[in-house]
């Protein structure tokens, strides 16, 4: 997703620490291990980085490239990533130099694995792969998905409480998209049921065609229960929002992934179908 309220997926701290890795590589070796994965570099006139080793600015040329925020572009990166550890790494070396152990710590703390080949890997992957650009206002979708990233495996509750709240913002920012006001604070099967009617995502406004076909209908009223669902189980105490005696007993990330996954399959639906310049809420009804 490319928004401008989301945070970058890898911090500078860690961007430096590969930095410092061109500086024993060749000008040649840098610029290979970027485009090797489809990066550019900027205008040199362009670079705001200011250094005297070339290697240092050239790896910079290519950095300042990426957007750090959008998921595409940062899977890209860590593979730069790790060519570089594999091109810096003495194969001699049984042990864990102290450089390679600085990168791993800084990586865990972004949220990466980093394993003893060198492949780097997402500890809490995103979960929602859209952009959100295009949305007038998109950050009460955005602090949804980051609430559900920090918690999926180490929050159960914390995150499906995430879930109920991503569908609650999707249907909302949506609603906002289409003109529609939203004048109290409604349960979410009143805001599911809204906005599948104002994107004729409902049975009764369907129109010919694929959207109008029995097996979509039926796919449809499935992605309605699906939002409800996420909203009973939070609202039945397995999700963050009520204080309780006691906490639930057997939740597991488990619970937590089947919740997210699905909240974030209906979340699709409504943006791709909010986006979608040919989707059946855009033609006149007859």
């Amino acid at each position: 997703m490319t928004v401008t309220a989301r945070r970058e997926l890898v911090s500078p701290g860690t961007r430096n620490a590969f930095r410092s890795l061109a500086t024993d590589l060749t000008l040649r070796i840098v610029a290979e291990l970027w485009q090797d994965h489809g990066f550019s570099p900027v205008a040199p006139e362009d670079l705001k980085y200011q250094d005297s080793g070339q290697r240092r600015t050239e790896f910079m040329l290519y950095a300042e490239g990426v957007d750090w925020t959008d998921e595409g572009h940062v899977r890209r990166a860590l593979l730069v990533f790790e060519d570089f550890i594999r091109e810096y790494r003495d194969p001699e070396d049984q042990g864990t130099p102290k450089w390679l152990a600085d990168i791993k710590v800084r990586l865990d703390r972004d949220g990466y694995a980093l394993n003893d080949r060198g492949q780097i890997s997402w500890i809490n992957p995103p979960v929602l792969v859209r952009d959100l650009s295009g949305l007038s206002d998109p950050s009460g979708i955005v602090v949804e998905l980051e609430r559900i990233r920090r918690d999926l495996t180490t929050d159960p509750q914390g995150a499906i409480g995430a879930a109920k709240q991503l569908i609650e913002a999707t249907a909302k920012t949506a609603l906002r998209e289409l003109g529609v006001t939203v004048e109290k604070k409604p349960d979410v099967p009143i805001l599911v049921a809204m906005v599948h009617k104002e994107l004729r995502l409902d049975a009764a406004s369907a129109p010919e065609g694929p959207d109008g076909s029995k097996a979509i209908k039926r796919i449809l009223s499935g992605a309605v229960n699906i939002a409800v669902g996420v909203a009973e189980l939070r609202n039945q105490g397995f999700g963050s929002g009520h204080g309780q005696a006691s906490a639930p007993s057997g939740l597991g990330v488990r619970h937590a992934r089947l919740t997210v996954n699905a909240a974030v399959t209906w979340c699709e639906l409504i943006l791709d179908t909010l986006t979608d310049p040919a989707a059946p809420w855009r033609k006149p009804t007859v």
